[in-house]
């Protein structure tokens, strides 16, 4: 199977070093022999038909850029790449942008006009423009995978299908962000204030320099935003969500919640023709009320109650788990496709 990889960040780092210490167990497993064809940064592209180790543009994004690698055809505009040569399946691991998708949105929408199966770990595009997507993938024939934009390595979307099997879910919540929970938690444990449990998490590395898209709520937003389209059949984005953040909660709020038998976390929602995400108290014995950078979901059905699953949200290496985990799903299909022809 030919790949393109857009995006040289942690995520598509860690799928390149999973690509490489697994190669012989995808094959004998699945049968799934994969090619990386192209791989994309800011700086551009490279494209080699015979395919690129994962080695040599890991060592070349380390030691001065991926031009660096010989023997390769060099593309300035990745969209240009697109339109120049073919692969089974582009895998988009750009950075989340909610303003207007880009360049996820122009990645993924290329790579389905030229019929390429897509992976995309990028929450903006989705959280915006899902719907939409998704019915040009179907006109298509082009299979869209995501699981990888909600809850990281844990199998939240497969699990929320396992739970729709005579049944329905009929809404969702959960703790959808670790960096807001490790805030809370710290919080709570050790009495901070939140500029100081902030600090503590970007110091450790949960909190990025400018932590906004975590601590106001709006990653959450996104995820949420994806299980409602997927999961409940809405048709909504990330702008239809009523958002509040954490930036805002207190220590007295924190502790007062805490010796009353109870934990504030940022909790998402999704049910009723609503979608919300703020700050809540759980009861502490609550499935949700995980700690530290755990993440947690629960799918509350009608005839079979309620099903949580936990787990950690997010990492490079959990996350590229879930691209080749998307990448497997794809060459079934397609090889049950091929025989039921």
């Amino acid at each position: 199977m030919r790949v393109a990889l857009v995006g040289l960040g942690v995520v598509g780092r860690s799928f390149l070093e999973l690509v490489a210490k697994n190669r012989g167990e995808l094959v004998s497993r699945y049968g799934l022999g994969l090619r990386v064809v192209f791989a994309a940064d800011r700086s551009g592209g490279i494209y080699r038909a015979s395919g690129l180790s994962p080695d040599e543009i890991l060592d070349a994004k380390r030691e001065g850029g991926i031009s660096r690698v010989a023997n390769t055809r060099f593309y300035a505009n990745v969209l240009d790449a697109l339109q120049d040569f073919e692969a089974d399946v582009l895998v988009d691991a750009t950075p989340t942008n909610i303003v207007d998708g880009e360049p996820s949105y122009s990645i993924i929408r290329r790579a389905i006009l030229r019929e390429m199966d897509v992976v995309t770990v990028s929450k903006g595009a989705l959280a915006l423009y899902m719907p939409a997507l998704k019915e040009m993938a179907s006109r298509r024939n082009v299979l869209l995978k995501f699981s990888g934009t909600v809850g990281g390595g844990m199998p939240v979307l497969a699990f929320a299908r396992e739970c729709s099997r005579a049944d329905r879910v009929e809404a969702i919540e959960g703790i959808l962000n670790g960096t807001t929970n490790y805030i809370l938690t710290k919080m709570e444990e050790e009495g901070l204030d939140f500029r100081q449990a902030l600090a503590e998490a970007q110091r450790l590395g949960y909190a990025e320099a400018d932590p906004s898209l975590d601590v106001k709520g709006l990653d959450t937003a996104c995820k949420i935003t994806i299980l409602a389209n997927e999961v409940l059949g809405m048709k909504a984005n990330v702008h239809d969500v009523k958002v509040t953040g954490i930036e805002n909660v207190s220590a007295e709020e924190v502790n007062r919640a805490r010796y009353s038998g109870k934990a504030v976390r940022l909790v998402a929602f999704a049910g009723d023709g609503k979608i919300e995400v703020r700050p809540r108290e759980l009861d502490v014995r609550d499935p949700l009320a995980v700690k530290m950078a755990m993440n947690a979901v629960r799918f509350k059905t009608t005839f079979s109650g309620s099903h949580v699953i936990t787990g950690k949200g997010a990492g490079g290496t959990e996350t590229a788990t879930a691209i080749i985990r998307d990448i497997t799903s794809i060459k079934i299909k397609r090889t049950e496709a091929g025989e039921n022809a």
